[in-house]
């Protein structure tokens, strides 16, 4: 039976970040608010995924995980089934998120000090990390064309000093949607060895992507990149479980895996039950199916929210190939950064992530999560063609 993606459910009061944290960060009440910030979505997963969940509870006890081979099987079976990527069990560590995935090689391939590169804007997490763990953070900016990103190596050669350590590559790219092409990808690895950089390629979108474009992980675009390549990635943007603080640490070179296992060890990192077994449920034939149902429900919210601000004069949403995140360019109408909060905020009622907080570039831009039910999509579009009246 079809998953009904319309069903509205009231996250209020749940612990749910997304709901119950954006009147704190936002100053917009989830009374009369719509939460469109942090990337989570709110549809219950696959049923497979509730289904193993309670089979845990009527089980009754909780212990320590233990043999991982019927996960590592689930990872497999998925990246080639709906990849074509073939992995042995060996290459996978699991980690408490991607986010700690990707701080987990920053500590084990740099030192304090380190330049760790970045594609800006990008995700602002890793900007967070890369300064908590007292490294630098190294921006090269994405050009635009025709209103996407592309990558500008001949600018990027000469922002580079010799002390970059690690470059952090987001496929498919946050907040700007673009899925990135074999030759792109190849030329990132080209950079690498050119910089002698370790490659951490964050692939956790790569489930969430739009008819017309192809995703191809990092190790299928350029094998020959292994000995510094880490792929991480999770099933909880796919699946919309990132309660459950499970990575996956992807990582075919022997020497890059045992350093990266040294410091999982060092760091006491073990896996966390319901994570692991959530993992084995999602990554099956009735997960695959509900994400194809999932990515159509959401090509037509995109569509939906595209439309509808694209009408506001001075204002361009980016075309997205992948992810659930509108990345929209308000430079057109010449309001400034508060103003344009206050009338989103305030007037609108929406809570937005701001584009700053992703780095160079994201100025002028503000990122709309339209993974959400169609009637909250169209509420949205209201709320903001009101708010923006006066430019009409």
């Amino acid at each position: 039976m079809p998953t009904n993606f319309d069903e509205i459910i009231d996250r209020r009061g749940t612990h749910a970040s997304k709901w119950d944290m954006m009147e704190a960060n936002y100053g917009v009440s989830p009374e009369d608010g719509l939460a469109m910030w942090v990337a989570d979505m709110d549809f219950r997963p696959p049923t497979v995924v509730q289904a193993r969940l309670e089979q845990m509870v009527a089980h009754g006890i909780y212990g320590y995980f233990g043999d991982a081979a019927a996960t590592n099987a689930a990872v497999q079976w998925w990246m080639r089934e709906r990849h074509g990527w073939e992995i042995e069990p060996r290459w996978i560590h699991y980690t408490p998120g991607v986010v700690n995935g990707v701080a987990v090689a920053i500590d084990a391939f740099s030192n304090p000090g380190d330049g760790i590169v970045v594609m800006s804007p990008v995700y602002h997490a890793f900007g967070r990390v890369i300064r908590a763990a007292g490294r630098q953070v190294v921006e090269l900016p994405l050009a635009q064309s025709d209103g996407r990103y592309q990558m500008d190596f001949d600018t990027w050669e000469a922002r580079m000093t010799g002390h970059e350590k690690i470059l952090l590559l987001c496929s498919p790219h946050n907040p700007g949607g673009r899925v990135w092409t074999a030759d792109e990808l190849r030329a990132v690895g080209e950079f690498c060895r050119r910089h002698d950089l370790i490659l951490v390629s964050d692939e956790i979108h790569q489930d969430l992507v739009f008819p017309g474009a192809e995703f191809l992980t990092m190790d299928r675009a350029d094998p020959s990149l292994r000995d510094r390549l880490i792929v991480v990635g999770a099933t909880s943007k796919t699946f919309n479980i990132a309660g459950q603080l499970v990575g996956h640490a992807i990582i075919p070179d022997d020497a890059l895996r045992a350093k990266y296992a040294g410091k999982l060890k060092a760091l006491g990192i073990s896996a966390n039950a319901f994570g692991m077994q959530m993992i084995e449920a999602a990554y099956s034939p009735e997960g695959a199916t509900w994400v194809d149902e999932l990515i159509a429900y959401l090509d037509g919210n995109r569509r939906i929210l595209d439309e509808g601000l694209n009408a506001i004069p001075g204002v361009r949403s980016m075309p997205l190939e992948a992810t659930y995140l509108g990345w929209v360019d308000f430079a057109g109408t010449g309001i400034d950064h508060d103003a344009l909060l206050h009338r989103v905020e305030r007037d609108a009622r929406i809570a937005v992530s701001h584009g700053p907080t992703f780095g160079y570039g994201g100025e002028g831009f503000l990122r709309f999560n339209f993974g959400t039910q169609r009637a909250r999509i169209e509420d949205a579009v209201r709320r903001m063609q009101d708010a923006f009246s006066d430019l009409q």
